[in-house]
């Protein structure tokens, strides 16, 4: 059984992965695009606004794209989850719409507020029709994703890629729309794809509004919105008060460290994705709680691996796809690839809290790790600049990290196997921490990332019945 839970989120992962990986990977390639047809301030303006989008979507969400998983498996036949489906649907729609509304009525002062002038107000524009373009999209493909379509998921995903990398090339280098043609190919391809997803699902989007459920949703769903503001300052405050406290060129190196960073660990993305569903989907508590304790494992075997690698292999990585200007933003990505592996352990440590309905105390384990962010980012970044920044960020989510695994165990425990997962997230530091200290070759990377399942073996990390597995796989059948 757990083989078969295990193989299910496995397939999943692997297929959303691949919209990931194309994703991402176009995402890389337009690198090259961004960092010659922009200056650092540019990029800079652009990711400061991507981050305000990010906070304004959590607060105008009000938790109920949550609280649509939960309780999309919670109905009990198909007639209930289409109500949960319309009332998710609508009340999406209308916040949105208002957020869209407000942001063009006060792009002016936003722009101040931000940049110093009013320069920016048609960027800053563009930036809620994303919001809005976002918001709607992602409400709609999260029904590809309670169904377990992942390969419609990712034809939708691929579509919008397609579009926008076609927009944005003719944007930017056709037409010489700056950052503003950046912002505004990337919500093109999602207007459309939203566009078509509209017909498709049009017999599910019938005018049904469920009061009732809806404040249910809503008594899930808010406690998790002071959390999800936590966590987007952990995540996103860093650019801010690189942009106040130093200058939109700091927050635009910083922004090639983390665009590379997000863009390899597409891991992470995969099981973001697949995560929710898949484990609200397994009915007995028992079985998931083993469930569970395995997929923290093998996540974080598989995360610490690819973060080793991009830890070592992040110079040559910024060379090929950045112009030299901005390849001082290698220095960061080994600290940001790590803190995000310590966001994705949050991610499944946190389900728990999820399964057992107990979210109202989410905020106060995020609320402290957005609290250590911030002084350590007004202490760090006048000294260090970006890298204090990382630095900050992965202290933060690995007191996030362990403050819910301590909140989680009171309310869902699961028998987690902490020594392998000491094993191979020390192995991999290990391995980077030397790496960098010798500076290594490319080839000297390369063997490093190589060695670190060895590493692992001799370490006594592998279980019998695991072993057993990888020498069936290695040599061949007598």
């Amino acid at each position: 059984m757990l083989a078969r839970q295990l193989w299910r989120l496995g397939k999943h992962s692997a297929i959303y992965g691949l919209g990931a990986v194309v994703s991402r990977l176009i995402g890389l390639f337009l690198l090259p695009v961004v960092t010659h047809y922009l200056s650092r301030r540019d990029l800079g303006a652009v990711d400061t606004l991507i981050a305000l989008s990010v906070v304004l979507v959590i607060v105008l969400r009000a938790g109920i794209s949550m609280a649509f998983f939960r309780f999309y498996f919670d109905a009990d036949d198909d007639a209930a989850r289409v109500t949960v489906v319309r009332t998710s649907f609508w009340f999406t729609m209308t916040v949105a719409t208002a957020g869209l509304v407000a942001g063009i009525l006060l792009a002016g002062p936003i722009s101040e507020a931000l940049f110093g002038n009013h320069s920016r107000a048609s960027l800053v524009r563009a930036a809620f029709v994303l919001l809005w373009a976002q918001m709607n999209y992602e409400q709609l493909t999260s029904l590809f994703r309670v169904e377990e379509r992942s390969v419609s998921y990712v034809a939708a995903t691929l579509a919008n890629v397609v579009i926008t990398v076609g927009a944005t090339i003719l944007l930017v280098v056709v037409w010489h729309k700056g950052a503003l043609g950046v912002i505004v190919g990337n919500f093109t391809g999602t207007l459309v794809v939203y566009a078509v997803l509209l017909g498709y699902r049009r017999f599910q989007l019938g005018l049904e509004f469920d009061r009732g459920l809806f404040r249910q949703m809503q008594r899930f769903g808010l406690p998790l919105v002071p959390s999800g503001l936590a966590l987007w300052a952990v995540d996103f405050m860093d650019r801010f008060l690189l942009l106040k406290l130093k200058n939109a060129a700091e927050v635009g190196l910083y922004s090639v460290g983390v665009r590379v960073t997000t863009a390899i660990l597409l891991l992470l993305l995969a099981l973001r994705t697949a995560w929710p569903a898949f484990a609200y989907s397994v009915k007995d508590d028992e079985e998931a709680k083993r469930t569970y304790s395995f997929v923290l494992t093998y996540v974080l075997f598989f995360s610490c691996w690819v973060s080793l690698a991009l830890s070592l292999l992040a110079p040559w990585i910024v060379r090929v796809l950045t112009a030299p200007a901005f390849y001082p933003g290698s220095r960061v990505v080994p600290v940001l690839a790590f803190g995000a592996t310590a966001f994705i352990a949050f991610n499944v440590m946190s389900i728990g809290i999820g399964r057992a309905k107990r979210t109202q105390f989410n905020w106060v384990v995020t609320g402290i790790a957005a609290a250590v962010n911030l002084g350590l980012n007004f202490a760090l970044i006048p000294p260090y600049g970006m890298m204090g920044a990382a630095i900050a960020t992965l202290v933060a989510y690995t007191v996030m990290f362990l403050g819910m695994t301590v909140r989680a165990q009171q309310v869902f425990p699961v028998p987690y196997q902490w020594r392998r997962v000491a094993i191979v997230a020390a192995a991999a530091a290990g391995l980077t921490v030397l790496g960098k200290a010798l500076h290594v070759p490319l080839a000297g990377a390369l063997g490093l990332t190589a060695v670190y399942p060895l590493l692992l073996l001799a370490l006594g990390f592998y279980l019998p019945v695991e072993l057993r597995r990888l020498r069936a796989l290695v040599l061949p059948a007598r």
